[in-house]
């Protein structure tokens, strides 16, 4: 079996260096650094560069004075102690900004770098394209100082690049938002979607209407907001790394905070005229800003001009509008925001522009799972944008209560997803259908391995004092057997089943990873690792891991990853979840943590304790050295879940880990 192990992955690590050459998105070998985004062409070259204590550096053309900043600081990271920014003549590093710069993509965003023995030289028609070359430069030098010979040309297959954050719900410091910027920039995104009104608290000050930010006003992290000079501070900090800001002042829907305030509905004649002179101190106040999204979602519009009105309105004042897509009766020249449906291929026929952001909320997302769903998945189903699909927002929607801000990262793989999703939006590609499982052929499957291998150095180089809810998943395999009927009767248990012996059941197929997700709760768009699940039925998965030693391991284990938007309850004690699952490891069973809420009805003000594997602490299984089998049972009812707050999402996790 161990023989069978190395030569499978002898196979895999010789096919990794075969897609390098062939697929847009492919590893680098181990001698060269690891790239991601991975740029739109590199070819690498014998030699290194070395930079030295002294740096002459030349620069030609409108370059902002933060990016020669960012320079300066990646500069002092390779212990270059002075830097000669006047030299012409025998520059180590040569820049170039020059709109007629002959590139092979209409992008403002491209760039190309070359590293040779004459130093470095950076081209582009942009700030933007030389900020973005400079953040690859970053990847491309080690603390020793030497930069890989190579030449690279590089631009983006999405031309909106977005992240959103909801700080309605749950309030995060300023510090923490730049720090997520910091991580956007360094990975190229560049749209901040940031969402501040909401029906918990209104969190963005006000000159005019002061109560409106007032504690008594909150329904939760009361008094918690931003001022007039942390706004402008944000917008500033955005700006200077070429992140556009995109504020949302959701309307009408959303807008409890608002009633509550003024007390009257934002449709109503009262409202309209209040929201009126909200938007229009809030273009006085923060000037420069192209967008406004206006939401338009969830919400029965019962004034069918209020809408209309307020795009014009908002139009006067120089914005574009955004509006969410279902939505209310958005005007035909409002952006739409894509957020429910299955996948739909938006072709530059589209009667609207749109930003894909279908099935990319992190928040419904086990850690696992996020990161194979997003660099599988396609934005707006195509492989790049056209005229009417601008690119995709990644949104991070923590409808939970959370007791710390942090609490959001241990619960949502922000950064993880944040780094995948840069990925995918720079480079473009994807499949149409959407998954939740790792693909297993083997093209497939390699070519996510070569990916997770980067993410991993990445996580390992850049991520060692953040919350990186991942590790190494593509090398856990599994074989599911079954189905077996249970009647409805979970408790069910087949003779030995601990052992892992099914010869008797059928062998349903091979997977890999360390979530499998059977049926999705969208499993009508989300393709599972059943095409056909039967209810009333019982599945078995086994896995055969070697250890080197006898000892304790950490294991993630869990069985019903619960989304921090619904008021999902907590498992019962004595049990993972309500469909009886159970673990074994070696034939001794892995018991179920004792759950702080055990029981505990679901309720959106009760935050998550100990509910998901990313955010309590590890299970402790012994493992014997040499092979270790884990059998995992998988029963279940009914396909559906008991209400729409506790949707089926028939799955599990297993994987054993290392804490760096």
């Amino acid at each position: 079996m161990r023989r069978q192990e190395a030569a499978r992955n002898i196979f895999l690590s010789t096919l990794i260096i075969i897609l390098f050459f062939i697929s847009p998105l492919r590893c680098l070998p181990d001698s060269i650094r690891p790239l991601l985004p991975m740029p739109r062409s590199v070819k690498w070259k014998t030699g290194n560069y070395s930079i030295q204590h002294l740096v002459r550096v030349h620069i030609k053309g409108e370059v902002s004075d933060f990016d020669r900043q960012t320079l300066s600081v990646l500069l002092k990271d390779w212990n270059v102690t002075k830097i000669d920014f006047e030299s012409f003549k025998n520059s180590d590093i040569a820049i170039f900004c020059d709109k007629q710069l002959d590139l092979p993509s209409a992008s403002l965003e491209a760039y190309r770098i070359a590293v040779d023995q004459q130093g470095i030289r950076i081209e582009a028609r942009t700030s933007a394209g030389i900020f973005y070359a400079l953040q690859t430069l970053r990847q491309l030098g080690g603390q020793d100082g030497q930069l890989p010979y190579c030449s690279i040309t590089d631009y983006p297959s999405f031309r909106w690049r977005g992240y959103l954050v909801d700080v309605g719900r749950n309030f995060q410091s300023l510090d923490v938002l730049k720090e997520q910027v910091d991580i956007m920039a360094r990975y190229k995104l560049n749209i901040f979607h940031f969402h501040f009104t909401e029906d918990i608290a209104w969190r963005l000050a006000s000159k005019n209407y002061p109560g409106l930010t007032d504690s008594s006003n909150m329904d939760r992290w009361r008094g918690k907001y931003y001022t007039i000079d942390e706004m402008r501070e944000l917008i500033r900090y955005c700006r200077d790394r070429h992140i556009q800001l995109v504020p949302e002042i959701d309307m009408p829907g959303h807008s409890a905070a608002f009633r509550r305030y003024f007390k009257t509905d934002m449709q109503s004649d009262s409202g309209l005229a209040v929201l009126k002179e909200l938007v229009r101190e809030f273009a006085v106040t923060y000037p420069g800003l192209p967008y406004l999204h206006i939401g338009g979602d969830e919400v029965k519009i019962h004034n069918q001009q209020f809408l209309p009105f307020m795009t014009k309105w908002t139009e006067s004042l120089g914005m574009k509008t955004i509006g969410w897509e279902p939505g209310g009766n958005l005007q035909p020249q409002t952006i739409r925001q894509l957020w429910m449906g299955g996948p739909q291929a938006m072709t530059k026929d589209s009667p609207v522009e749109v930003i894909d952001s279908k099935h990319l909320y992190i928040n419904h997302m086990d850690p696992l799972e996020a990161v194979t769903t997003l660099f599988y998945r396609q934005l707006g189903g195509q492989t790049s944008e056209n005229e009417k699909l601008m690119g995709a927002t990644l949104c991070s929607w923590p409808d939970r209560a959370v007791n710390h801000e942090q609490d959001i990262f241990h619960q949502n793989a922000v950064y993880p997803a944040l780094l995948t999703f840069a990925e995918r939006s720079w480079c473009g590609g994807g499949d149409f259908e959407w998954r939740s499982n790792i693909k297993t052929d083997r093209e497939g499957l390699a070519e996510f391995t070569a990916f997770e291998e980067r993410l991993i150095q990445h996580k390992h180089l850049y991520f060692r004092d953040l919350i990186f809810p991942y590790y190494q998943q593509s090398k856990q395999k599994w074989v599911l057997y079954g189905p077996l009927q249970n009647k409805g009767n979970l408790s069910m248990s087949l003779k030995e089943e601990a052992k892992g012996n099914f010869t008797s059941l059928k062998k349903i197929g091979e997977f890999y990873g360390g979530t499998i997700v059977l049926r999705h709760w969208w499993s009508d768009v989300v393709k599972g690792a059943i095409d056909d699940p039967a209810e009333n039925s019982t599945l078995y998965a086994v896995s055969r891991i070697w250890s080197d030693v006898q000892g304790n391991k950490e294991f993630w284990i869990g069985f019903n990853d619960l989304s921090r938007s619904y008021a999902s309850d907590s498992p019962n004690l004595g049990t993972w979840d309500d469909r009886m699952s159970r673990l074994w490891v070696n034939e001794h069973e892995v018991l179920p943590p004792d759950w702080q809420h055990a029981g505990q009805k679901g309720d959106l003000e009760i935050p998550l304790i100990d509910e998901g594997y990313s955010y309590r602490s590890p299970a402790i299984v012994q493992l014997r050295k040499g092979w270790n089998t884990i059998v995992v049972k998988l029963p279940v009812g009914k396909l559906k879940g008991k209400d729409w707050q506790n949707p089926l999402k028939w799955m599990f996790t297993c994987l054993p880990i290392d804490k760096e």
